[in-house]
């Protein structure tokens, strides 16, 4: 019975997952929905800034501190470790949902094109990020990204057993595909106002930070094979740096 019930809990998380992920691509991308992220300011400034500034942080804060090898080894000691990666995924989910349903917009624009084919060719990046983002999910292990490829090992009575070691596809010319998707989602858009311009600095800088956390870990875990894929494979731009074709084997990065 426990194993059942933790393969609907991380079944349902998945869900949850996917289903944030959609409202995300629609709140940044201003489709269909009546609260987006380039709205009517209702809030003075200096309090849409603060408020944004502050969801930003929690999101950012859960999502890295639950990411990090210390606090896991800390959380399965209440959490089982087949849904420990459903219930980070869980958490991730409500804290972009908060974020997405408190957002603040604040007014006024960096930049607004009115070409109808410029427009179109944003939009068409727009989309192009979130292709990649999920595409790049594929390439390595997308069910066990969002924890369900371990809850359905639990269900089975087999034993939980660490990606393979390698770089496919995308992964061989840039290290984090993943997040390259979503910087495209963040900063492609034919109206950056001043609320976007916020979010698209902060998660940035997110991004830019998480990366060294990241590697870290990651260099600690797979020692030198990672290493050596991290000299010779840039880092979110292709083609910066050159890289090896050899018999190099190293783990994809994921987002944690």
């Amino acid at each position: 019975m426990k194993r059942i019930v933790a393969f609907s809990y991380g079944t349902l998380c998945y869900l949850l997952s996917l289903a944030t992920f959609l409202y995300a691509a629609a709140f940044i991308g201003n489709i269909g929905l009546s609260r987006t992220i380039d709205g009517e300011a209702t809030e003075p400034f200096w309090l849409a800034l603060l408020i944004d500034t502050l969801l930003l942080g929690l999101f950012a804060v859960q999502h890295s501190v639950m990411a990090r090898p210390a606090f896991k080894q800390w959380w399965t000691r209440f959490v089982p470790k087949p849904v420990e990666r459903s219930t980070y995924m869980l958490f991730s989910s409500l804290a972009l949902l908060l974020l997405f349903h408190s957002w603040q917009p604040m007014g006024g624009s960096l930049w607004d094109v009115r070409d109808p084919i410029l427009r179109g060719t944003i939009y068409g990046l727009y989309a192009g990020g979130w292709l990649l983002l999920f595409v790049a999910t594929f390439l390595i292990n997308h069910f066990d990204l969002f924890g369900l490829r371990q809850v359905w090992l639990y269900l089975k009575g087999l034993p939980y057993t660490p990606l393979e070691f390698k770089t496919p596809g995308l992964y061989r010319y840039v290290r984090h595909p993943l997040y390259v998707g979503w910087l495209l989602t963040f900063w492609a858009t034919p109206t950056m106002t001043a609320a976007h311009l916020v979010f698209a600095i902060a998660t940035t800088a997110y991004i830019l930070i998480a990366i060294r956390f990241e590697e870290k870990d990651l260099a600690d875990v797979h020692g030198p094979a990672y290493e050596v894929y991290r000299r010779q494979v840039p880092m979110l731009v292709p083609g910066l740096r050159p890289y090896g074709t050899g018999d190099l084997r190293a783990r994809t990065v994921r987002v944690a």
